[in-house]
C-alpha cells in the first residue's frame, strides 16, 4: 500500500527531484547547478526538546520590567511569523559567486536569473531539513501555512501559548511611551538539533519599522525670506537630464516597479491627478495598480491594509516613480501587519517568490541595525540576495537620521553611529539624500526661472548639490547661521535661534558603516557587543573614498531629498485630510510637501526602469555597474560629485559625540544651555565629523547623484 505524503513532504520531494534534473537540462539558465553543490543535510541529531540553543539577539530592548504591562491570553492569535532557513556555508558561498557572476559580462552566466523555483533547488536548504522542521513546528501545534520556493523561509501561525512552549519565551503586552505593543520577553529558544538549519525567527513583536519621509518643515532663519521653491516632476527631469531621455524613448514602458507598503492608497485619483498636472498623462502606457500579492501555495498571509498613518508615504513612492518612469507601470504591493511580521517583508516574500517577480522594488522604510535583531537583519538581506539573483533590483531609502539611524525623529542622537538595517546589505542600492546649494549661494536666479510652465516646472539646469542635513551640528548650516562650528556652547547648536527655529533635530540623508548586522549590541541600539557588519562587497571598490574598513558602506547613490531647510521640497498630491493632506487643487504650493530618502529611493527605482528599457531586460544589482563607472573615465558624466558639507547631526551623551569643553569623555548636557549641542563625530577625542561630503566616495552621498541619460546610455560600460 503506498504511503500518503503531507503537503510539506510532497514538496520537500518535488525540489530534491527538481534540483537534479536541474543539473542535467541543456538550457543556458541552469548553467548555475555546476556551481552549486548538492544540499547537504544539516540537521544529523535526534530532537531532543531538553537540549536547547538560544537565538540570541532577538529580544527588543523595549521589553523590559519598566513597560512590561503583563503576559498576554495564551490564546492570544500569532498568525503568519516566518520562521528563517540557513543553507548550508558551501551552498552560500556557491550562491555568492553564481550572484558575481550573474553581473560578470565574460561569464556564460551573465544574466542568466533564476526563477524562485530555480533559486530553492539550486541554494535552497535540504529538503529533508525543511521537512524536519516542519513536521517539528507542527508537532509543537502550530500550522505550517507556506513553505516559500526558496526554501529559506517558512510561513507558520499558532498561539502565544504555543510560542511560550516551543520557543521557551513569553509574549506580554508592553507600553512604550505611551503606546501599546507586544513582545517575547526573552531571546527564543529551539531544539539544539535544529539549530544548524535555524537562523531564526523573523520576529516575535510589533515594533515596525518608519516611514523614511520628512514633512515640509517652514524655516525661516536661512532663507532670508527667499520664497520656497518646490520640485516638481518637471524640475525633476531638467536637474537630472530626464528629459534628454525621455526625448530619446526612454520612459519606462514594459517595465514594472513595485512599491512595497503596509497601506493602500488614500485614494488612487491622487496619483491621476499629479500625473495630469504635472504633465505626465501624455505617457499613456503608465499605469497604477494595487495588488495584495499570496504566497503561491497555502493561506494568504497578505490581507488588504486598507489606509492607516503610512498612506502618505505610499502616495509620494507611487507618484514619484511615476514621475521619473511615466510610461512604466506602478504597483503598489501592500500587505497588512501580522501581530508579529511587518507587512513590506510580507509583500517583499511573495513577490520575489510569485511566478512573475517586478522587475524593480522600492522600500521606503527602515530600523536601524543595531535595534531590529538577528534574525529580522538577517530576513532582510536573504530576500534581496534572491530579489538579485531573479535578476530584481531593490531600491531602498537609506535614512533620515545622518549616521545616527538608531536615534530616528529624536532631538539629538545619543546612540552613536548606525544605519538602518533594511539599507545596509550588500543587495540592495541604498538611496542617499542630498540639498541643493542655491540658496546659501545666492544663486537662486541662476538656477530657478522667476516664472513657471504649465507644468509648474522652473529649474534651468542642474542645481549644484550639498548633502541634505536640518541639524545645526551640519558645517554649512552653521557658518550660514553666524557661527565658527555648529557644536559647542559657542555653537549653532548652544544658540537660542537653533533652538527657535527647530535645529536640534536629527534629520539628515543617512550613511555610514554596517556595524550590527550580525551579532549582539551590548547596550540597546548601540553597535558593538559581538556585532559584526555585512562585509564589504567586491564591488565596492575602486573608487577614492570608499574606507577600508571591511565593511559594507552606505550610501550608494543620492538625488534630491530636503524638506526645506534651504527652501527646496518635493511636491505629492496627498488629499488625506485627516492626516495631514491637502487639497490637490490650485497650484502645487498649496498641495502636501515633504522631502527625505523616501523620494531617492523609488525616483532611482524610476531611472532604473529607463535603464532596463534601453538594455533590453532585468539588470538586478546595479550597484556592481554603479561603482564601475565612476572608477571609469564616464564617472564625471555620470554622477555629480559631491564635495561640500556633511550630514552630522546633534548629539548629547558619550557616545560618538564631540563638543567643546568635553572632549574624550563625551558630554552631560550643562544646565545652562540647550541639550543636544554636541556635534555626531567617529571620535570623542577630537571632532572628526560623522560624516562629510568628499570627492569620489562619501558617507554623506556615496557617489553622488546621477545624470539619468548619460546614466543610461554608458550602463554596457559598467557591465
Amino acid at each position: 500500500m503506498s504511503k500518503k505524503l503531507s503537503p510539506t513532504a510532497f514538496f520537500a520531494r518535488l525540489l530534491f527531484c527538481c534540483a537534479l534534473t536541474l543539473g542535467f537540462t541543456p538550457d543556458g539558465r541552469a548553467q548555475n547547478a555546476q556551481l552549486a553543490p548538492p544540499a547537504r543535510v544539516l540537521i544529523t541529531q535526534p530532537i531532543d526538546s531538553g537540549r536547547l540553543y538560544t537565538l540570541a539577539g532577538n529580544t527588543r530592548a523595549e521589553a523590559n520590567a519598566q513597560n512590561n504591562r503583563g503576559k498576554v491570553d495564551d490564546a492570544f492569535a500569532m498568525d503568519h511569523m516566518l520562521l528563517l532557513l540557513q543553507r548550508s556555508p558551501e551552498r552560500e558561498r556557491a550562491l555568492e559567486d553564481f550572484i558575481a557572476q550573474q553581473q560578470d559580462s565574460a561569464s556564460p552566466n551573465f544574466h542568466k536569473w533564476l526563477t524562485a523555483a530555480e533559486f530553492g533547488q539550486t541554494y535552497g536548504p535540504a529538503p529533508r531539513d525543511i521537512e524536519t522542521v516542519s513536521e517539528w513546528l507542527r508537532s509543537a501545534g502550530f500550522t505550517v501555512n507556506t513553505v516559500y520556493p526558496s526554501g529559506m523561509t517558512i510561513d507558520f501561525s499558532g498561539t502565544a501559548g504555543q510560542v511560550s512552549a516551543a520557543f521557551q519565551t513569553e509574549i506580554h503586552r508592553l507600553s512604550v511611551n505611551g503606546k501599546d505593543h507586544i513582545a517575547n520577553m526573552s531571546d527564543p529558544k529551539i531544539p539544539e538539533a535544529l539549530a544548524p538549519a535555524i537562523l531564526g525567527i523573523v520576529s516575535l513583536h510589533d515594533f515596525r519599522p518608519h516611514s523614511m519621509m520628512k514633512p515640509r518643515a517652514r524655516y525661516t532663519a536661512t532663507v532670508d525670506g527667499t520664497p520656497y521653491q518646490l520640485v516638481v516632476p518637471a524640475d525633476l527631469a531638467t536637474i537630472y537630464d530626464l528629459n534628454a531621455a525621455f526625448a530619446a524613448g526612454y520612459t519606462g514602458q514594459g517595465q514594472t516597479i513595485a512599491v512595497l507598503e503596509d497601506t493602500d492608497l488614500y485614494s488612487t485619483s491622487d496619483w491621476s491627478t499629479f500625473r495630469r498636472v504635472f504633465g505626465l498623462s501624455t505617457y499613456t502606457a503608465g499605469s497604477l495598480s494595487t495588488i495584495h500579492p499570496a504566497p503561491t501555495t497555502g493561506a494568504s498571509n497578505c490581507s488588504d491594509p486598507g489606509t492607516n498613518a503610512d498612506d502618505n508615504e505610499v502616495a509620494l513612492d507611487a507618484e514619484w516613480a511615476s514621475a521619473a518612469a511615466p510610461d512604466a507601470s506602478i504597483e503598489v504591493a501592500a500587505c497588512n501587519d501580522t501581530a508579529t511580521t511587518f507587512g513590506v517583508l510580507i509583500a517583499a516574500q511573495n513577490l520575489i517568490n510569485g511566478s512573475g517577480p517586478p522587475q524593480i522594488i522600492s522600500i521606503s522604510y527602515g530600523a536601524c541595525e543595531a535595534g531590529s535583531g538577528v534574525a529580522t537583519n538577517a530576513a532582510y538581506n536573504s530576500a534581496y540576495q534572491q530579489a538579485v539573483a531573479e535578476g530584481v533590483s531593490v531600491f531602498v531609502a537609506a535614512g533620515d537620521e545622518g549616521a545616527a539611524s538608531c536615534d530616528a525623529d529624536a532631538s539629538a542622537a545619543t546612540h552613536g553611529i548606525g544605519i538602518s538595517s533594511s539599507a545596509s546589505t550588500p543587495y540592495n542600492v541604498a538611496a542617499g539624500g542630498t540639498d541643493f546649494a542655491d540658496t546659501y549661494q545666492g544663486a537662486n536666479n541662476t538656477y530657478w526661472s522667476s516664472t513657471n510652465s504649465s507644468t509648474y516646472g522652473s529649474a534651468l539646469s542642474y542645481i549644484p548639490e550639498i548633502p541634505w542635513n536640518d541639524s545645526c551640528a551640519g558645517s554649512i548650516l552653521a557658518v550660514y547661521s553666524g557661527f565658527s562650528v555648529g557644536y559647542g556652547l559657542s555653537g549653532f547648536c548652544g544658540s537660542s535661534a537653533a533652538q527657535q527655529d527647530d535645529y536640534l533635530v536629527v534629520a539628515a540623508g543617512s550613511g555610514g558603516p554596517s556595524g550590527c548586522a550580525t551579532g549582539v549590541p551590548t547596550e540597546n541600539l548601540v553597535v558593538g557587543g559581538t556585532c559584526k557588519g555585512y562585509p564589504k562587497p567586491t564591488w565596492q571598490a575602486g573608487v577614492t573614498g570608499i574606507p577600508k574598513d571591511g565593511v559594507r558602506d552606505i550610501p550608494d547613490v543620492s538625488l534630491f531629498a530636503a524638506n526645506g531647510v534651504w527652501g527646496h521640497y518635493y511636491a505629492f498630491c496627498y488629499s488625506d485630510l485627516n492626516n495631514g493632506g491637502a487639497r490637490c487643487e490650485g497650484a502645487p504650493v498649496d498641495w502636501s510637501g515633504a522631502g527625505g530618502t523616501s523620494f531617492a529611493s523609488p525616483i532611482l527605482a524610476g531611472i532604473q526602469a529607463l535603464v532596463n528599457q534601453k538594455m533590453g531586460g532585468k539588470q538586478g544589482n546595479p550597484n556592481p555597474v554603479y561603482y564601475k563607472l565612476a572608477a571609469s573615465s564616464v564617472a564625471s558624466m555620470v554622477f555629480h560629485s559631491i564635495t561640500a558639507g556633511d550630514i552630522v547631526v546633534n548629539c548629547s551623551g558619550e557616545i560618538d559625540c564631540f563638543g567643546t569643553g568635553f572632549e574624550g569623555r563625551g558630554r552631560a548636557t550643562p544646565v545652562t544651555s540647550f541639550g543636544g549641542n554636541g556635534a555626531l563625530s567617529t571620535t570623542t577625542q577630537n571632532y572628526t565629523p560623522a560624516f562629510a561630503a568628499a570627492k569620489g566616495w562619501n558617507f554623506a552621498t556615496g557617489l553622488g547623484s546621477v545624470d539619468a541619460y548619460n546614466l543610461i546610455v554608458n550602463w554596457s560600460k559598467g557591465q
